[in-house]
């Protein structure tokens, strides 16, 4: 354990947590609809990264979809919980950065999964990119408990067989989850082929349960589309998790 670097990688996921409400209300649109640019009162989002970044609250009007309700609040415990967990596993090693990194990427994809059942390219393929581009960076460091080819080939293993379960049951699985698989592959795959398969199941049977209950629930019928991307980032995350603690 490293109370220090816990505290302030929760203090951190805390700060970034912040700035998903924002992104997630413009990402979260349906596939034919272009990005938001206003808020829901027609004030232009303005700020840093041309209005994707800022505050919750909408600095026109102080008020919007999104601003200091329930999913704000929802944002900033999940990542700092994430990012705390994370850090109290993977210790003083580089690829924490990583991790840190990705944590409030998927946060906000999962969000805008469960808001639209969408994984917006213009998130999920950087994010494969950078994850092998930084992990490649980390690799070079001392004390890193990771093998860099082996992250590289786990991406392709795991977006291949999501890749397949596609190609099987188009309804139940969308493209985006492929193209997350890629990214969750190469993290998985840095700690070892049996982090990758744990984190993969994991990510399956959390799927499976969820699906269950909605239908258990009546909230949900045979067949009827869920999002599935928060499964996989939850499943993948535990996987880090085990992966890291095994590793020190």
């Amino acid at each position: 354990m490293h109370p220090l670097l816990t505290a302030l990688a929760a203090v951190y996921g805390a700060a970034a947590g912040a700035l998903v409400p924002r992104p997630l209300y413009r990402l979260a649109v349906e596939p034919d609809e272009p990005w938001r640019t206003a808020c829901p009162r027609g004030h232009t989002l303005s700020g840093p990264a041309r209005g994707w970044l800022g505050p919750a609250r909408c600095t026109g009007c102080g008020g919007g979809a999104w601003d200091g309700g329930p999913g704000a609040a929802a944002a900033v415990v999940l990542t700092a919980t994430v990012c705390a967990g994370l850090a109290a596993a993977v210790g003083a090693r580089p690829e924490l950065a990583v991790w840190l990194l990705l944590a409030p990427l998927g946060v906000l994809l999962a969000g805008v999964d469960l808001a639209v059942h969408r994984l917006p390219d213009v998130l999920t393929l950087p994010m494969a990119a950078g994850a092998a581009a930084l992990l490649g960076a980390a690799a070079l460091l001392p004390h890193s408990a990771g093998s860099w080819p082996r992250a590289v080939l786990g991406g392709a293993v795991l977006g291949g067989a999501y890749l397949v379960l596609f190609l099987i049951s188009p309804s139940g699985m969308g493209f985006g989850d492929v193209k997350l698989a890629l990214t969750l592959g190469i993290a998985l795959g840095w700690y070892g082929w049996d982090v990758l398969v744990v984190g993969a199941l994991a990510g399956l049977l959390l799927g499976s349960f969820a699906a269950a209950a909605l239908v258990v629930t009546r909230r949900a019928r045979r067949g009827t589309a869920m999002a599935f991307g928060p499964c996989m980032i939850l499943g993948a995350c535990a996987g880090l998790v085990l992966g890291a603690l095994g590793a020190g």
